[in-house]
């Protein structure tokens, strides 16, 4: 994904990708989020993930190191904080390409929602969407709402390197747990 240069608006570290979501929305940023996890175990070191807005509102995600876009983009970038955050601005028409790319669209809410985990922050964000994107699907997913999770849930299942670590890290985190409550020594 090619982006154009954008003027700088904020570049911090954040442990929550809502500070950046709530940021472009009260400021009806028109631009674009890089979001670099740091340091976290289900991520390639050199994954980041973009998100594009228009007046505030997510329009378009994806991950570099996956190399997807749209939902399995934000599934890709649901990992723990914290995140280096840029947040840029640019014309709402040097972004046209880029939002003319269908599988790469994400539903106005989404990404509150999957990356916040915030419901009050994702219906202020539909609210804000031009009516046309008002309803949180994307034009691949049909007429049935209950397939607008099933993408990025596939996507995330199919990753069986993310799988491998979660799993690693649950059963360290039991170990740890285990030889704390004295179960250490039990077979």
């Amino acid at each position: 994904m090619k982006l154009p240069e954008g003027r700088l608006l904020r570049s911090r570290v954040v442990s929550d990708p809502r500070t950046v979501l709530a940021d472009a929305l009260d400021r009806g940023v028109t631009g674009y989020a890089v979001l670099e996890p740091q340091g976290s175990l289900l991520l390639d070191d050199d994954g980041r993930g973009v998100l594009t807005f228009e007046g505030g509102v997510p329009v378009v995600a994806y991950h570099t190191g996956s190399d997807r876009g749209g939902p399995p983009a934000l599934a890709d970038l649901a990992a723990g904080g914290p995140y280096r955050l840029d947040l840029y601005g640019v014309r709402r028409d040097s972004l046209a390409a880029v939002h003319d790319r269908e599988s790469f669209r994400v539903p106005p809410g989404m990404a509150a929602e999957r990356l916040a985990g915030d419901q009050s922050l994702a219906d202020r964000t539909r609210e804000a969407a031009p009516t046309d994107r008002r309803v949180d699907r994307t034009p691949a997913e049909g007429d049935d709402a209950g397939d607008r999770d099933v993408g990025a849930v596939e996507a995330f299942l199919d990753d069986e390197r993310k799988i491998a670590a979660i799993r690693e890290q649950a059963r360290e985190e039991a170990q740890e747990r285990a030889e704390e409550w004295g179960f250490g020594d039990v077979a």
